[in-house]
C-alpha cells in the first residue's frame, strides 16, 4: 500500500494551519507545519515532503525568501 502524500503547511496565522490540517488530513495527507519559513527548512531536513503550502507574509522569514531558499537546497518540480 502507498505511503499517503506530504504536505507542509507553513503560515503564522494558527487558525489557518488548523484549518488546513484539518482539511487535508480528512484527504488522507500526512500533515507537517511550520509558522514562518525558518521552521519550515527545519522540516525539510528531517521530512519528505511532497507539497509545501506557504505563506508569504510571515515573521522571521517570509515566503518569498522561504521558497528561494528551499530551491536553492532541495530540487522540487
Amino acid at each position: 500500500m502507498a505511503q499517503p502524500a506530504s504536505l507542509l503547511l507553513v503560515d503564522d496565522e494558527q487558525d489557518i494551519i488548523k484549518l488546513m490540517e484539518i482539511y487535508f488530513g480528512n484527504e488522507g495527507y500526512r500533515i507537517f507545519t511550520a509558522n514562518d519559513g525558518i521552521q519550515a527548512l527545519e522540516v525539510l531536513k528531517t521530512e519528505d515532503i511532497d507539497l509545501i503550502i506557504l505563506d508569504v507574509m510571515m515573521p522571521n522569514m517570509d515566503g518569498i525568501e522561504a521558497c528561494m531558499k528551499i530551491r536553492e537546497e532541495h530540487r522540487y518540480g
